[in-house]
């Protein structure tokens, strides 16, 4: 979670936001494509969710993860779609420093959150395929409970002054559009924003390539072709996942950096801030038997 308190001298009372783009014939067209992104990744998590929640057997540990994983995305969506599809269709798009400042905390907040998700499930692969004997002790719902309230909890905080500008050349209320407003030094806080993202993108993504290195191990002792397959079958979501969250989540940090390219970073910034969200219950689901099962028998209970 990142936490922006603001001073008491601050004048600046509401923020204009400019959104995704300038261009006139472009607003009608995006602000359909991402309507139909926010109903299909809505949709899809609520459905994900449910689907969990209404079958017993896909109460473990993965699911208990995938679970959160799918909540966090909800969340991730309802924070930051509504108030961009705003920008397609109104002239000018205006956020209040409040309603701002709760937008930067919870978008921050999520994105910290699933970090650690994904870092909590790769140690549930590794222990499901490296150490399964002890899997159902190691993965309890104690354990379990305990690594996800460590997602959540994780956060710091900064402050900034505004006087003058308040016009966020973005789409939504993210920290280096209002690094660049700023009327005060932004030095330490830019300084602790960075400490504090390597420090997140730095345990986590170790962690995780500790999990695959140790799995990988694991897995090359393994001579039948069925053991490489269930092996595949059980990460592949997961790597998939990790991919698109940690690449578009670097590639955006470091376009919209004060010396990046904005408009690249803002481009960057929709894939994990909109896209992953959307396909995070399809590459779970779709090639997942137990889902799919799962999905047939809550059809076949609708239908009755």
């Amino acid at each position: 979670m990142q936490n922006m308190a603001m001073e008491n001298e601050s004048s600046v009372t509401e923020f204009i936001l400019v959104g995704f783009t300038d261009q006139s014939q472009l607003q009608l067209p995006l602000f359909f494509l991402f309507l139909l992104n926010y109903v299909v990744t809505v949709v899809g998590n609520l459905s994900f969710i449910n689907l969990i929640c209404l079958n017993s057997h896909l109460h473990t540990p993965m699911y208990f993860f995938t679970f959160n994983l799918s909540f966090i995305d909800l969340c991730q969506s309802l924070v930051i779609t509504p108030k961009m599809l705003m920008n397609f269709v109104s002239e000018k798009n205006i956020i209040s420093f409040t309603e701002c400042m709760t937008q930067l905390v919870f978008s921050c907040f999520f994105a910290h959150s699933e970090c650690y998700v994904l870092t909590a499930m790769a140690y549930d692969r590794y222990v499901a395929i490296c150490q399964l004997l002890v899997y159902t002790v190691t993965m309890s719902p104690q354990v379990c409970s305990l690594l996800m309230f460590g997602s959540y909890v994780m956060g710091y905080m900064v402050r900034l002054s505004f006087c003058d500008s308040n016009i966020i050349n973005h789409y939504m209320c993210d920290i280096f559009p209002l690094y660049q407003l700023s009327c005060s030094s932004t030095y330490a806080s830019e300084l602790v924003d960075s400490i504090i993202v390597i420090t997140v993108v730095i345990i986590s993504s170790s962690f995780i390539f500790i999990s695959y290195v140790l799995i990988l191990s694991s897995v090359l002792h393994i001579s039948s072709a069925l053991g490489w397959s269930k092996t595949f079958s059980t990460c592949g979501s997961h790597i998939v996942t990790v991919g698109l969250f940690y690449g578009s989540g670097l590639f955006t940090h470091l376009k919209t950096s004060p010396s990046g390219s904005m408009g690249q970073g803002k481009f960057f910034s929709v894939f994990y801030t909109n896209i992953v969200p959307m396909l995070n219950p399809f590459i779970y689901s779709l090639r997942n038997k137990d889902v799919k099962c799962a999905l047939k028998k809550t059809l076949k209970r609708i239908a009755n």
